[in-house]
């Protein structure tokens, strides 16, 4: 990314690091040319001021923005800026849609008589498969492999579309399956910290900053690095050079000291920060840590509290680089070179924390002595329901109040057990946002070791599985002979990859998933992941707990929720001596002993020595060639979209919207989860029947989230999660509405089709947090295919209203105090929403009601269209759209 032509304050200066020199951008000199006093500006809006002095260029970035963000002080007036990312990240699922979307737009252009090959990412894009894999097998040394051979079965089209975009696209690389987790991989290998970027003959050095198509993009902001994930759309258009727009934000302080108790991990201070900001209301809000605390815990620590931020609602959660970055930079087999550019370059740029510094001027602070941290679990199906671990018992007891006490006898692999509500059908240790840290990993290794000795066993209803976010963690948990443990209470490697977290939970053995379905039992998943919406999971389980992986490995062993595991037995010893969760649990001096000793850097160098390569699966894949992807139209997987078709150069005028009648009334807290469900596709769903219908079996279905590269899947896939409660069909859970004015019970999906045959415009009317959850650009893509014109809702989850404006679909916010039931909207009526046509940033819209052609109802809402910027994306029917005009 070269520096711009600007300059306007003469800060670009040279560094030199041993031999070598930098051209940089020095923050010193701004500070002495327009007096500004920036160790009072938090460390993340220093990040960001760099960026802005490095990428003026007068059109995006102004030299008034950069005096706006040098001065910024809290409660400053809204300003807009223009950010623009080292790089990008991709996962698979979000990945294949965004190449699918490059390879169109090569189409696009070439039909409009355009170059096909300036649709190209700009600078690096890297993406990491990990999203594919599923648990199929578990339980024995076999599962991975089976696992594996299944995710190429599977996936093979998909696959090798990829790696026909890998030659296709320049500075565009694949971490191939079964390797690891994007965000474990981004943290231990491909995250800079410093980039050092050659331009001509010389060399520029910057911070590095990243998107991601993934919400826990967040994770590498423990190490220093600037960034958060973003819709796919946004992602391509940012590989295509085009600023991201944001508006300066607040950023929240949140001051750490004291030390973590014995007997406390990272995941319970995580669920602990979680519940705080979410109460606190961080939503659009940096969140930057500071205070002492932070020297007492490492990176892996940090990166599962920056993991999640977005659970707790904040666009980044953000550590300033101090000695223990470089001191993990060092342990993960990073560069001298590198290290020591960071290490100048941070301390050069005022980007260096020490725990003598005074804190900066926050926009508002929340404090938390870690001493005051306690064992804790998050559920049953938000992460920010937080519950200490001595309380869980009583909580899930109010989770199944009032369902029948029933016990049902159930034969499975040679064994017999009675099976009730509260029974642990899943044990998950998974996701990158705990597997990512040695400690909890060894923790549950040593804890594994402990059950073992004391005669201990997993109970034979729980569906077991190990996915770490990288092959380091197989290697280390080897080394300190700690995995034969693990596989003796069944938690045998499964994969390299999201698994459970994301739902690829994989099937229930069919004797207990026949019996949770036929008694409608409240069955339970614990997982070390970050998400536990309900759904997610397994479309089986109803109860969903966040916990460490040593509590995952004590609930296996327990085998429900409704035990206190902190006063009753896990079980008994050999000589019939009650087992407690306390008498198995290591010591914080042992983790650290088994830490030091077992975890090398010279395990990330041998893991990561060949990251790109892949397997035998992956070499001997058939690659396409040609700067156009030839389309296969018989694909189930890979089909050309249609956002494209019939595109004029010049985008029309906007233009209100009339006669629009209501597709779906949803409730809080609808996440994109629910709109754009990733998990088993239905055979009796709209997406199943059109698989079947093009030859597909329901054995060979995938997932949705595989399927995301097949527009015809995805849009019927859309509103059809099977916990989707849409309130304009009572009674009714998935994909079900009513076709207005008939009330005729339907498919969503069947709906939408009939409107759209009589040319009637969509709308969606929603709670409060629409499209909380994962970064799903296809919930907006969905929506908008769909024939959904406009969302009204009472707030939005950022990245969502931003895919929305990027897929032309308009969000509407009702005003403070006002939402569907205050102004008595039933759903049946027909919609007009005036002022579109002159629309604005944030603009005060005009929406009537009417019923039998008489106006019923009259109220405004606010255009959810925050920028400049995001109007003309809007105008343009979406930001692709708009990106490929700049181009002709």
């Amino acid at each position: 990314m070269a520096i711009a032509a600007g300059n306007s304050f003469g800060t670009r200066d040279k560094l030199n690091v041993g031999a070598q020199s930098f051209d940089i951008h020095r923050l010193e000199f701004l500070e002495k040319k327009i007096s500004c006093d920036l160790a009072k500006l938090p460390f993340s809006l220093r990040i960001l001021l760099e960026n802005l002095l490095r990428c003026e260029d007068g059109q995006f970035v102004r030299p008034d923005d950069i005096r706006a963000l040098a001065n910024w002080k809290p409660g400053a007036a809204e300003k807009e800026i223009a950010f623009m990312p080292a790089r990008v990240l991709l996962q698979d699922f979000t990945g294949v849609p965004a190449v699918v979307d490059l390879a169109t737009m090569r189409e696009a252009i070439k039909r409009m008589g355009g170059n096909p090959r300036l649709i190209n990412p700009l600078f690096p894009a890297e993406l990491v498969i990990d999203h594919s894999v599923q648990v199929d097998s578990f339980g024995s040394a076999n599962a991975f492999g089976l696992n594996a051979e299944l995710e190429f079965q599977r996936n093979i089209e998909r696959y090798a579309f990829l790696r026909w975009g890998q030659t296709a696209f320049q500075n565009f690389k694949v971490v191939p399956p079964d390797t690891g987790i994007c965000h474990q991989v981004n943290l231990e290998y491909l995250a800079r910290v410093v980039c050092a970027m050659p331009s001509g003959s010389r060399v520029e050095a910057y911070p590095d900053s990243v998107v991601g198509t993934d919400s826990h993009t967040t994770m590498v902001n423990a190490l220093g690095v600037f960034g958060w994930g973003v819709g796919g759309i946004e992602a391509e258009a940012a590989m295509l050079g085009q600023p991201s727009s944001m508006l300066i934000p607040d950023v929240v302080g949140f001051r750490l000291h004291g030390k973590l108790s014995e007997g406390c991990t990272a995941t319970d201070l995580v669920l602990t920060v979680t519940e705080m900001l979410r109460k606190k209301g961080v939503v659009g809000k940096f969140v930057e840590f500071c205070g002492t605390g932070l020297s007492s815990l490492s990176v892996p620590d940090r990166a599962t509290i920056a993991n999640m931020a977005p659970e707790y609602g904040a666009t980044m959660g953000f550590f300033p680089v101090d000695e223990e970055t470089l001191a993990y930079l060092q342990f993960t087999a990073r560069g001298a070179e590198q290290i020591a550019l960071v290490e100048a370059y941070c301390k050069e740029q005022m980007l260096f924390r020490t725990d003598d510094m005074a804190d900066p001027v926050f926009s508002d602070k929340l404090e938390l002595d870690l001493g005051t941290v306690e064992p804790t679990v998050a559920g049953p199906k938000r992460p920010q329901d937080r519950v200490s671990l001595r309380n869980a018992k009583s909580s899930f007891t109010k989770v199944v109040e009032g369902t029948p006490d029933k016990h049902v006898a159930v034969r499975n692999n040679g064994d017999s057990f009675d099976l009730s509500s509260g029974a642990v059908v899943i044990a998950a240790i998974t996701s990158c946002t705990n597997t990512s840290n040695p400690s909890l990993m060894l923790g549950a290794g040593l804890l594994a070791k402990k059950a073992v000795e004391r005669g201990l066993h997993v109970k034979p209803w729980v569906k077991t599985s190990l996915a770490p976010g990288s092959k380091v963690v197989t290697d280390y948990l080897e080394a300190a002979g700690l995995m034969s443990y693990l596989e003796k209470l069944n938690f045998h490697l499964v994969g390299y990859g999201c698994t459970t977290c994301i739902g690829n939970s994989g099937p229930l053995p069919e004797a207990i998933g026949t019996a949770i379905k036929d008694n409608n039992l409240v069955a339970v998943a614990v997982l070390s992941g970050n998400r536990n919406f309900e759904g997610r999971i397994h479309p089986l389980v109803r109860a969903n707990y966040l916990a460490s992986p040593p509590l995952v490995v004590a609930y296996a062993l327990a085998g429900r929720m409704d035990m206190d595991l902190t006063t009753e037995s896990l079980g008994s010893d050999s000589a019939g001596k009650p087992v407690y969760l306390r008498d198995i649990w290591p010591t914080p001096q042992e983790i650290e002993s088994t830490v030091r000793d077992s975890v090398t850097s010279e395990m990330y160098t041998k893991e990561y020595a060949n990251v790109f390569e892949g397997d035998a699966h992956w070499k001997s894949m058939p690659v396409p060639e040609g700067d156009l992807y030839r389309w296969d139209p018989k694909s189930t997987y890979i089909k050309q979209p249609p956002f494209f078709e019939n595109m004029p150069k010049t985008p029309p005028s906007l233009a209100d919207i009339h006669g629009a009648r209501v597709l779906a009334i949803l409730g809080d807290s609808v996440t994109t989860d629910h709109i754009s469900p990733a998990g088993s596709i239905p055979v009796d769903s709209p997406a199943g029947k059109y698989l079947i219908a093009n030859g597909v079996k329901p054995h060979e279905f995938n997932s949705y989230g595989a399927r995301r590269g097949n527009h015809e899947v995805m849009l019927r896939g859309t509103f059809a999660n099977i916990r989707l409660r849409n309130q304009l069909a009572p009674g009714t859970e998935g994909c079900w509405t009513l076709f207005l004015p008939d009330n005729e019970k339907m498919t969503i999906y069947d709906a939408a089709v009939k409107y759209r045959e009589a040319g009637v415009p969509l709308v969606v009317l929603a709670g409060k947090e629409y499209g909380s959850g994962s970064s799903r650009d296809w919930a907006a893509k969905g929506t908008r295919l769909l024939g959904v014109r406009a969302v009204i809702a009472e707030s939005y989850e950022r990245i969502h209203r931003s895919n929305l404006v990027g897929m032309g679909v308009l969000p509407l916010e009702f005003k403070a105090g006002e939402n569907r039931e205050t102004l008595g909207l039933t759903g049946q009526e027909v919609f007009e929403i005036e002022g579109v046509a002159s629309l604005s940033p944030k603009k005060t819209i005009t929406v009537r009601t009417k019923s039998g052609g008489v106006l019923t109802k009259t109220f405004t809402a606010i255009a959810r269209v925050d920028t400049p910027e995001e109007v003309s994306y809007y105008h343009h029917g979406g930001i692709l759209q708009y990106v490929l005009r700049q181009m002709l």
